[in-house]
């Protein structure tokens, strides 16, 4: 990015009115050379001779700013890059690398209104999660992942502003309505992260006391008694929220895998049906949907649910346990190259697995 901002600069010395002067030129050439060569220390001397031969360019700022950037001297940059703009108050290209320059040295305040003036999203998420202005910050990183999707720093801070965001919208709700049923799930669920099961039943239970009819609840109870392989409690309260919310995927899900957990296979296969139906390619129902149908003898209804499994989710323990049973299920029918096929697909899913 710095880069581009340069070669822009660079461009604006050639299109400057009236033109620079040769020597001028010269040593703009020379640090454009010394920066390509690494030589940061060398492109700063002549950056600088050039803002004292053309002390009216707003170009020349910037190339001396940017220069600063390049060498990690966030300080030193300021001074040339607010310069520039007293010069040309227009050039986006500097505003970005000011608020780089103040966030970098941690004046997220004073970055804010230069990186949005300059529409650099990335950077001003940046910006806002570190003063606190979380909603916007969400929004401001949103938009710059669908730039670059796979910056391990924007998926960072999102996930960051999205978790400051939640505790303090958690925080206003159990300090303003420490009674409703909403306030008991939510210290339900800390407790659950915390592994205080105890705790965390009481506080759903007297969560569906206070509003036996609240969405949510139910499922989130019935995920404690699953981590505790406590399926006859994880199918009741399943079961409640399926009731509550037939045209939710997930409960139906959990229903037929608490089901299927206790060998009730019918009723488990008509539930994970149920679950595919409302919300068709979800893994883990693939998943749970072939073992019911293999244990009701439909071998090749089983094998196009793994199969979707595989080709859903290539990596992961869904995926390897899937080529798993396909071996099991090729072998059971006599298809021995099939099964070594699938057996060589878990052995390498499997070693790939977190």
């Amino acid at each position: 990015m710095i880069a581009d901002v340069v070669l822009a600069a660079a461009l604006l010395f050639q299109s400057s009115t009236p033109p620079v002067s040769a020597e001028v030129a010269r040593h703009v050439r020379a640090g454009m050379d010394a920066q390509k060569a690494g030589k940061q220390n060398e492109a700063i001397a002549e950056f600088k001779t050039v803002t004292e031969l053309a002390p009216t360019l707003a170009a020349a700022f910037v190339n001396l700013g940017a220069a600063y950037l390049q060498a990690h001297e966030y300080g030193a940059a300021v001074a040339p890059l607010k310069r520039s703009l007293e010069l040309n108050a227009e050039l986006v290209g500097a505003q970005q690398m000011l608020g780089y320059a103040y966030l970098a040295q941690g004046y997220a305040g004073e970055a804010i209104p230069y990186l949005e003036k300059a529409k650099a999203e990335e950077a001003l998420g940046i910006a806002l999660v570190k003063v606190g202005r979380f909603r916007e910050a969400i929004g401001a990183l949103t938009t710059g992942l669908s730039k670059h999707p796979d910056d391990p720093e924007l998926l960072y801070y999102l996930g960051r502003a999205s978790g400051l965001l939640s505790k303090e919208t958690f925080d206003r709700l159990e300090a303003s309505f420490p009674d409703s049923a909403r306030a008991h799930q939510a210290l339900g669920e800390n407790y659950a992260v915390l592994k205080q099961i105890p705790q965390a039943e009481k506080e759903y239970l007297e969560a569906l006391r206070t509003r036996p009819d609240a969405p949510g609840i139910h499922l989130s109870l019935g995920l404690l008694y699953e981590a505790a392989s406590d399926w006859a409690q994880a199918e009741e309260q399943y079961r409640a929220e399926a009731a509550l919310q037939p045209g939710d995927a997930e409960p139906a899900y959990r229903l037929g895998n608490a089901l299927l957990q206790q060998g009730n296979v019918p009723q488990a296969k008509t539930e994970l049906d149920r679950a595919n139906q409302l919300r068709p390619e979800m893994p883990e129902t693939l998943y749970a949907l072939g073992k019911a149908r293999a244990l009701t003898g439909d071998a090749a209804g089983a094998a196009k649910a793994w199969m979707q499994v595989v080709t859903l989710s290539k990596e992961g323990p869904l995926a390897a346990q899937s080529h798993f049973e396909l071996a099991s299920l090729y072998r059971k029918q006599g298809k021995l190259e099939d099964a070594a096929r699938e057996m060589k697909e878990y052995q390498k899913t499997q070693h790939a697995a977190p």
